[in-house]
């Protein structure tokens, strides 16, 4: 599973700054994250950088 590091600002209960994800699958190019919020949404991947693959 890759892992991924969020490197925009933190949005309030969703995404955290700096924070490790795993990408739960990859959908048209963009990470679906299972995010702070517990819920899994799709994000585009520029606002991530891999960390693990």
């Amino acid at each position: 599973m890759m892992k991924v590091r969020w490197i925009g600002k933190s949005i309030n209960l969703t995404l955290t700054k700096n924070k490790i994800y795993d990408v739960i699958s990859v959908e048209k190019k963009w990470y679906r994250i299972l995010d702070d919020s517990g819920e899994d949404y799709l994000y585009p991947p520029e606002n991530f950088e891999i960390v693990e693959d």
